[in-house]
């Protein structure tokens, strides 16, 4: 074999030799054509293709977290929001995710971005607020379902922001301010009705009493109430019994002389 023969080969074989060899990391299929008609699916590891007949198109198989875009929201009750989420997806049929997609995370983006403005558009704002888990749920399921074909499972979404108009914050703050004074109000007059509803117990009670030492307790722990505050007040305790005193007497003078009268 002549020298420049056995050059030849030799030459031949540095450049068709990279082009044979392939090597697929663990993270990654290998999806092979071969005279453009599907072949299959190869890796990971290292195996041989054939120059200019094969051509090999690398899929990625780790989770992909992807920012959906701030989307503008008009919800049930007619009020603006701004609106981003996250998605967390993987190619599950590396096959399906290059035959029948052009591009599956753009394609992945798109769903995300409608279905989320559908969904919210859908419900009021105190759901958008209050009831997100259930919202997360809803849009994993609509955009798992629609990337199915695709060969991407759509693992988890998560609504990360909900913006809303500076007006409409201060009306929300007004409106909680105004629930904080109604339950101010109802909890004071609840406890005024109870705080009655114990002092004619109380009443009552005193009253059953056949002497007056009850009054008379009540009268002298009243005033250790009033005296034991950090006040200028000097209080000087009179017996109830000179009080009833008098007043016996005024009722024993008004009554003789409503009789001289008569």
């Amino acid at each position: 074999m002549s020298p420049i023969i056995l050059g030849l080969i030799v030459l031949l074989l540095v450049i068709v030799l990279p082009m044979s060899v392939k090597i697929v990391p663990e993270y990654e299929r290998g999806v092979l054509f071969r005279l453009g008609r599907l072949v299959g699916q190869r890796g990971p590891g290292l195996f041989l293709i054939i120059p200019f007949v094969d051509r090999m198109v690398k899929v990625d198989l780790r989770v992909v977290t992807m920012d959906v875009p701030s989307q503008e929201v008009i919800t049930k009750d007619n009020v603006t929001v701004r609106v981003n989420a996250v998605i967390y997806f993987r190619v599950i049929n590396p096959q399906d995710a290059v035959v029948k997609v052009l591009d599956h995370i753009r394609a992945t983006s798109q769903i995300g971005q409608t279905t989320l403005r559908n969904v919210l558009g859908q419900h009021e704002l105190d759901e958008l607020l209050s009831e997100r888990e259930k919202l997360n749920e809803k849009l994993t399921s609509i955009i798992d379902e629609n990337t199915d074909p695709w060969g991407v499972k759509v693992s988890m979404v998560e609504i990360k922001e909900v913006e809303l108009a500076e007006q409409m914050k201060r009306m929300m703050a007004a409106q909680a301010e105004a629930e904080r004074d109604r339950r101010a109000k109802i909890i004071h007059a609840d406890g005024e009705f109870q705080a009655s509803e114990r002092l004619a117990e109380a009443g009552a009670v005193i009253g059953k009493e056949s002497t007056s030492t009850a009054l008379q307790l009540r009268y002298l722990q009243t005033m250790l109430q009033v005296a034991g505050e950090k006040n200028s007040i000097v209080i000087f305790p009179i017996p109830i019994d000179i009080i009833s005193a008098f007043m016996k007497k005024a009722s024993s003078s008004s009554s003789s002389s409503e009789g001289d009268r008569q």
